[in-house]
């Protein structure tokens, strides 16, 4: 597995109509479905948790990502890596970064998209994590 392999798995859901909790195979996405596909898309196993409220809290998605057996923290972004982002206090969202942008479901927009990670996103980051073993 490639982070490219990963990076294709997420440009997949682009387009997908956000919904809380939503995941591939329902047509619907949210930001952790967005995760969830492109990883089991590259043949990881991963738990996924779909029992999280809309602004999930308590570290809820830093402690899924850190129990996650496929993936591991790093402290430098490089393609395909897994970003966990805040908007206020508590991290609450997710991403793939591809190398300039970042993949991930939108509930502003609506929808699954791909943008550049300018100053006001990467200033979210708080944690980055990357596929185990990627070639």
């Amino acid at each position: 597995m490639t982070a490219d392999d990963i990076i294709a798995a997420a440009r997949e859901c682009i387009g997908l109509p956000f919904r809380h909790q939503g995941r591939f195979d329902t047509g619907t996405i949210d930001c952790a479905g967005v995760v969830v596909h492109a990883l089991q898309s590259c043949g990881c196993e991963i738990t996924d948790r779909t029992a999280y409220g809309p602004v999930p809290n308590n570290g809820l998605l830093e402690q899924s990502l850190d129990e996650q057996p496929c993936v591991e923290r790093v402290f430098d972004m490089t393609p395909g890596d897994i970003l966990l982002l805040r908007f206020t206090k508590q991290p609450q969202h997710l991403g793939i970064y591809t190398g300039e942008n970042i993949i991930h479901a939108d509930s502003d927009a609506g929808k699954c998209c791909e943008h550049i990670l300018n100053k006001r996103w990467s200033s979210r980051v708080v944690r980055i994590y990357r596929v185990k073993g990627l070639v």
